[in-house]
């Protein structure tokens, strides 16, 4: 399994769910946020989303690593980046491409940004179906955890996890 790195939106889904027990079960000790994320996710729990605290706690806990721009290479892939897309997708996608980790984002441009520059990507939903497929839950799990996020706010192009296993 790579390591990944989460933008904001896909690591809030799992933690305003409840659930960052599944990307934890998938990656624990390959996982990552950029600073500019977690700062995002700070953010969010100062403007009274408390689920968000899962995130630091989770950073705490050591299985999600909080990372920063190192490079000269990622400096300057985030800087190009940053001109178009919100830091926290900018910084992911930088150090995506300079360490070669998936990059986790249902953000549609950072998405295409990312793929123009040959970033493996996964989402939301590819999570989900990952945990189903490999075992660490069954589809009525993941689709009250796709449930607890659309209540959350997540708009999702499916209703069952069950779609996407079957492709």
């Amino acid at each position: 399994m790579p390591e990944i790195v989460f933008d904001c939106c896909v690591v809030s889904n799992f933690a305003l769910a409840g659930t960052l027990g599944i990307p934890e079960a998938l990656y624990k000790g390959r996982a990552y946020l950029t600073d500019f994320v977690a700062a995002e996710i700070m953010r969010g729990i100062q403007a009274g989303h408390s689920a968000l605290e899962a995130v630091p706690k989770a950073v705490r806990a050591g299985w999600l690593k909080e990372t920063g721009l190192r490079t000269a290479e990622e400096k300057r892939l985030f800087g190009s980046l940053s001109r178009s897309l919100g830091l926290g997708e900018a910084s992911a996608i930088a150090i995506a491409k300079s360490r070669r980790f998936l990059f986790a984002s249902d953000d549609r441009a950072a998405r295409a940004e990312a793929a123009a520059r040959k970033v493996p990507i996964t989402g939301t939903l590819g999570i989900l179906t990952r945990s189903v497929r490999r075992g660490f839950c069954d589809p009525r799990m993941a689709d009250e955890c796709l449930s607890r996020m659309v209540d959350a706010g997540f708009f999702s192009p499916v209703r069952s996890i069950s779609e996407l296993i079957r492709e």
